[in-house]
């Protein structure tokens, strides 16, 4: 199991950007599929997008697509969510999340980093 650590979020205003990051411990960090997550209040958390090991397969929710990038960088235990063109809609608590290969589900997950996006 690995531990996550997100950082980066904060207040921004509407057509803005943030790039959050997420800190990983763990020797297999690499084999991990990573992704992340968020909720607004009141409502369930939901995908954002997610990245294979190697970085070459990459999924979004159609609601951020064109506008957020996720990346990794094994070498530094570290992933990253690019956001551009953010709007109010956008405005949750986001969360880093780790899918051990040996599963098909997101069993790890961090304590999540505010994003509040102003109209």
């Amino acid at each position: 199991q690995v531990q996550l650590v997100e950082s980066g979020g904060g207040l921004v205003q509407a057509g803005g950007s943030l790039r959050l990051s997420c800190a990983a411990s763990g020797r297999t960090f690499s084999s991990y599929r990573m992704g992340w997550f968020r909720q607004a209040p009141g409502k369930e958390r939901t995908f954002v997008a997610s990245i294979g090991w190697s970085g070459g397969i990459t999924s979004y929710a159609d609601s951020v697509k064109g506008r957020f990038t996720i990346s990794r960088d094994n070498a530094k235990n570290t992933i990253y969510l690019q956001m551009n063109s953010l709007k109010p809609e956008d405005t949750a608590v986001y969360f880093c999340a780790a899918r051990d290969p040996r599963y098909t589900a997101f069993g790890s997950w961090g304590q999540g980093t505010q994003v509040t996006v102003s109209s």
